[in-house]
């Protein structure tokens, strides 16, 4: 099991390290840089001069192994855009995906698995064709759609605030009323990860408990005299659960990393908009410091994923992995 789960903890780190480095290398390579996006107005002498000062001028060898070895020590360097540390940006925006990344993850799972084990356990009906519906709908439409749509769908009724993590006003307010004010933020991005969370929850949980009822051990307990209810959600839940913790942890770890286009169309000050900032004005550091952190907290959720496999598998402990 230790093996095992150094192995995949190995694979991850590798995975951190590639993109990171991919992130800056690209970054750099492509035309430009943040000083001629930003100083379009400076003649030829002075651009040079501000490519000295931010170090733009240093050959890209030199600057990736300069990088690396920060990299070593945890230290993402500088910030051209804000001129601030990486680490303290991403900090403060990790905080922020977390939040929005906890309440998707809460709401896909409460409606998700228990619409999957409803729908899974009926071979025909309204209620399952209704729920197989709206799945294949959530799944369907591409998270730029589904955010665009919650967004109009806030600004038309005004129910709730279509962009931000707070209002300019709770900025300013004790700790009671900001939280109000993050609460009636938080409810647009939030589902607009959620739901086709929740459908592929959904989907998977289904197809699960449908192959799990037709097990011998479920038709024992039939027989024993237990309703198909009891029977579902006390053996064959349990055990269908195992096909679900793959996925789950994935789940987890993309979520975490941050949704590019939820942040971006709902202004939510993220991991994804700080990305989407940092790829804009051409900030190569941050822009490495991002996808870090991205890459860790998804080859985070693929690591957990594989632990929970191989504790609920126990033959994956001995499984060689490639």
């Amino acid at each position: 099991m230790g093996r095992y789960l150094l192995r995949r903890l190995g694979f991850a780190l590798l995975l951190v390290l590639t993109v990171s480095s991919a992130s800056l290398l690209l970054t750099r390579l492509a035309p430009g840089d943040i000083a001629s996006e930003q100083a379009l107005a400076l003649d030829p002498e002075a651009l040079s001069r501000l490519r000295a000062e931010l170090g733009l001028d240093r050959p890209l060898a030199s600057q990736y192994l300069s990088w690396l070895g920060g990299l070593a020590r945890l230290d993402f360097g500088r910030s051209l855009l804000y001129s601030r540390p990486v680490n303290t940006l991403i900090g403060e925006r990790a905080l922020n995906t977390a939040v929005l990344a906890v309440v998707a993850l809460l709401v896909a799972t409460l409606v998700g698995l228990p619409l999957g084990v409803y729908s899974g356990s009926r071979s025909r009906g309204l209620g399952r064709s209704v729920v197989r519906g709206l799945s294949v709908l959530a799944l369907s439409v591409p998270p730029l759609i589904g955010s665009l749509a919650l967004v109009f769908l806030a600004a038309r009724t005004g129910w709730l605030p279509v962009g931000g993590m707070t209002s300019a006003a709770g900025v300013d307010q004790d700790w009671a009323r900001w939280l109000v004010d993050l609460a009636r933020h938080v409810p647009i991005p939030a589902l607009a990860l959620a739901l086709p969370l929740a459908a592929t929850l959904e989907r998977l949980q289904s197809q699960a408990i449908e192959k799990t009822s037709r097990e011998p051990f479920v038709a024992a307990s039939r027989a024993r005299g237990l309703g198909q209810a009891q029977a579902i959600i006390r053996h064959a839940w349990p055990v269908s659960l195992r096909s679900v913790l793959g996925l789950y942890g994935v789940m987890i770890g993309s979520l975490f990393s941050g949704s590019f286009v939820v942040e971006v169309v709902t202004a939510w000050p993220g991991l994804g908009r700080l990305m989407y900032d940092a790829l804009k004005a051409r900030d190569l550091y941050l822009v490495a410091g991002c996808a870090a952190t991205g890459a860790f907290f998804l080859a985070a959720g693929t690591w957990l994923a594989d632990a929970l496999m191989a504790m609920a598998d126990p033959r994956l402990r001995s499984r060689e992995t490639p």
